[in-house]
């Protein structure tokens, strides 16, 4: 796996230091990306030198996930402590109110930042917490069954399979429309960032407890944007999102599936561009 360029340490206020990884390219107002549960920051790779050419874009390992180490005792994976260690992770990082794209449950946390006015902007991507019960519970089985399919398979075999059209497809077809599209080494790299991610099993408990985003955002941007193969969250979802959110602007991405970057970066990046700007 690719290493992050840096590593920031940042201590919410009353909480342990925490380290997250993160890469950071481009000029401008800032602009924070969120990845989903057991991705890395690598998910923001097609969008990155688009949006990097107009904004100062960080693109951070959630806590527990990628190269950033697991929470420390004392801060759970609830989304209300992990927003506080992000709002610690902006700080740190010397970004005030930043931009802020993520997806899934990076765009739950978005969308969090944006309820708490820690941002300027959000769009969500495919986010989580507009699900219905048995849409949640078959989201985590589809999760935890391509969990235990990165633990259980050996590294070598991985990297074997993403050689492969259908490999790609078996191993990242849950998230990914176009998985061809996804390099054979990006494969392998999410593969293994999902078998050792450290938080995945605590974040999947907190969101068994009934995880779900009901606040209304007012006085900030907000797009909610879901791809129309979303086999994950189902664009069903988004409608509900914005009965919640009744100035959000809801897009569809067509063709695109619950990781949209991939499958269509441009139309991605027009997306938090139009957001930002």
């Amino acid at each position: 796996m690719t290493a992050p360029v840096s590593f920031v340490h940042a201590t919410p206020e009353g909480l342990p230091a925490l380290r997250v990884a993160y890469e950071r390219r481009g000029a401008g107002e800032p602009l924070v990306l969120l990845h989903g549960i057991g991705h890395h920051w690598q998910a923001w790779e097609p969008v990155l030198g688009i949006l990097a050419a107009s904004y100062d874009v960080i693109a951070l390992d959630l806590p527990g996930f990628g190269a950033s180490p697991a929470l420390p005792a004392g801060i759970g994976y609830d989304v209300p402590s992990v927003v506080r260690a992000l709002a610690a992770t902006f700080k740190a990082l010397g970004v005030d109110r930043p931009h802020v794209a993520g997806n899934s449950l990076g765009g739950l946390l978005a969308l969090e930042l944006g309820r708490e006015k820690l941002v300027r902007s959000v769009t969500a991507l495919s986010p989580a917490g507009f699900w219905t019960e048995g849409e949640r519970r078959y989201a985590f089985g589809v999760l935890g069954a391509m969990r235990a399919g990165a633990k259980l398979l050996p590294q070598p075999v991985v990297a074997q399979l993403a050689r492969t059209a259908v490999g790609r497809m078996a191993l990242t077809g849950s998230i990914y429309a176009r998985p061809g599209r996804r390099s054979p080494q990006a494969v392998a790299d999410e593969t293994r960032a999902l078998r050792e991610a450290t938080g995945f099993a605590q974040t999947l408990t907190v969101g068994r407890a009934g995880v779900r985003f009901t606040d209304d955002i007012p006085d900030v941007p907000v797009t909610i944007a879901w791809g129309s193969r979303d086999r994950l969250l189902p664009r069903r979802q988004g409608i509900r999102a914005k009965h919640t959110i009744p100035d959000a602007r809801l897009v569809r991405l067509p063709g695109c599936g619950h990781v949209p970057m991939s499958d269509d970066p441009a139309r991605v990046a027009r997306v938090i561009l139009d957001t930002a700007r």
